[in-house]
């Protein structure tokens, strides 16, 4: 039986490392976006730079502070020395830049598609038959709104390096994913470089609008699990003498779920206000994730080795299982940190590859170890035949199968959801995926209070030293509900709630 379960072991350290980044790996949104010396990039006959891109919603009709715009704060364009040298003093419009901002569902009017001609930039052979002028981007006005696409053009002036855009705000009636594109066609402007910001604003807030439902959700999930939380100390009080090492863990994870939540609801909310990460807040909401990240995995690690069951210690293994956590602890602190703190802007793909790879191998080791763990608890107690415990194991077990496929089925949905949706039109419902796991976590957390709440008769399964059949009655009796506290347990703390947007 070893052989075989060795040969597996490859395949379920690919799929453990599949299932860790997957789950590591978040994607960022933004209302503020910063641009710090950004290049342009060259597509088809013209150049365009990304300002950003953000789900927004309608401006409120019946409310002028309840307004959803697009600000531009001291955007700046500098050329180089050469471009600005081909042009006189006196002369005026020496350059053209545009801002071009458009609702995904009108991406098909930048361009020449509709004049059968693949040119974004518009050319004197076009310019003849006046659908456009040499010098702009094409743009066909959408006959419903005809201000739209929206185009705002700065210029250049004489031999002048650096022009900046009027300070002045879009506002934005229409809900939908809005991008925002810096593009020139002018050649000669080759090297330009951009400064300054925009700020994205929604109805209420400065939060995007994919993360704003996450704000209410939070706030929903702090008062459940308050009301869990109270439940859960009236019967730790009511049996306070009957409390097993089990019930100190189960608090420890409700107490640390009401602060992530709680801290995660004030987080958004300063958020929503400034239209920036608070420092102080979301330090505290990311070291309270890290830290119950961290110890549900140790707990769920210690209890598939058999720790006060089959083994009275750890014994030798006990700085292995602490050194992992604090690495753990440590990169989940530092993913955290950069993906939360400060302005969200977009962020780079390579770095974030860079943070979330340890993440997801330290997820990957943890799988691994944990399900090795139990196949050699198993084993012991199918030797010593301790029937009530090896029921309980194996029953753990499945619990354990039981949440992986559930996970395995919802990243497939991400999946499939990310691949179907490459320009975020669906923007709308994407919080319901991190969300998933929060509620997940939530609901088999109240399962296990449930089922292993305190009670005048606790569980006989500490350890003994008597290797005979434990299969008494007590212990068969309590075999249900204790297990299925403890399989409802493994599925929270395998997959942990995403938080972001």
């Amino acid at each position: 039986m070893r052989q075989p379960r060795r040969a597996a072991r490859p395949g379920l350290a690919v799929l453990a490392l599949a299932l860790a980044l997957a789950l590591a790996a978040r994607g960022a949104n933004a209302s503020i976006h910063d641009y710090s010396g950004g290049g342009f990039a060259p597509r088809a006959n013209s150049f365009f730079f990304h300002g950003g891109s953000e789900g927004l919603y309608a401006s409120d009709p019946s409310s002028n502070s309840s307004t959803s715009s697009i600000r531009f704060d001291i955007v700046t364009f500098r050329r180089t020395q050469e471009s600005a040298a081909k042009h006189e003093d006196m002369q005026q419009k020496t350059g053209l830049v545009e801002a071009i901002i458009v609702e995904i569902q009108d991406r098909d009017k930048i361009g020449g598609s509709y004049l059968h001609s693949d040119a974004i930039c518009c050319t004197p052979e076009l310019d003849k038959e006046k659908s456009c002028k040499v010098g702009e981007v094409i743009i066909r006005p959408n006959p419903d709104n005809p201000d739209w696409p929206k185009r705002i053009q700065t210029f250049f002036d004489g031999k002048h390096e650096e022009t900046s855009m009027a300070t002045q705000s879009v506002s934005i009636n229409k809900t939908g994913m809005y991008y925002l594109y810096f593009m020139f066609c002018d050649p000669q402007l080759q090297g330009l470089k951009i400064a300054g910001r925009t700020v994205w604003r929604n109805p209420h807030g400065y939060i995007p609008g994919k993360m704003a439902p996450m704000m209410t959700f939070f706030g929903f999930m702090s008062l459940a699990y308050l009301v869990l939380g109270l439940l859960w100390f009236l019967q730790f009080v009511r049996y306070w003498k009957d409390i097993l090492q089990l019930h100190y863990h189960i608090t420890a994870v409700i107490a640390l779920g009401m602060c992530e939540m709680a801290f995660w609801y004030f987080e958004y909310a300063n958020f929503n206000s400034t239209g920036t990460r608070p420092m102080g807040i979301t330090m505290w909401a990311v070291t309270f994730t890290a830290v119950k990240k961290t110890v549900s995995r140790l707990l769920l690690l210690v209890v598939s080795m058999g720790y006060g069951v089959v083994r009275p210690t750890l014994g030798g293994i006990t700085y292995k299982v602490a050194a992992l956590g604090i690495v753990y602890f440590i990169a989940s602190e530092a993913l955290e940190l950069v993906e939360n703190l400060g302005n969200i802007n977009d962020f780079s793909g390579k770095t974030r590859l860079f943070l979330v790879l340890p993440v997801a191998i330290l997820d990957a080791t943890f799988i691994i170890w944990i399900f090795s763990s139990l196949s050699r608890t198993l084993e012991k107690l199918q030797l010593r035949r301790s029937m009530a415990k090896l029921e309980l194991y194996r029953k753990f077990t499945n619990y354990l199968a039981m949440s992986v496929l559930i996970s395995i089925a919802w990243i497939g949905y991400e999946l499939y959801f990310n691949a179907t949706d490459p320009l975020s039109e669906l923007w709308q419902r994407a919080w319901v995926i991190p969300s998933f796991w929060n509620v997940l976590s939530y609901v088999l957390l109240a399962i296990i209070c449930a089922l292993w709440s305190p009670s005048r008769n606790p569980t006989g399964f500490a350890y003994s030293e008597d290797t005979g059949d434990e299969a008494d009655e007590e212990g068969l009796s309590l075999v249900g509900s204790a297990v299925k506290g403890t399989g409802d347990m493994v599925n929270m703390h395998v997959f942990p709630e995403d938080k972001r947007a």
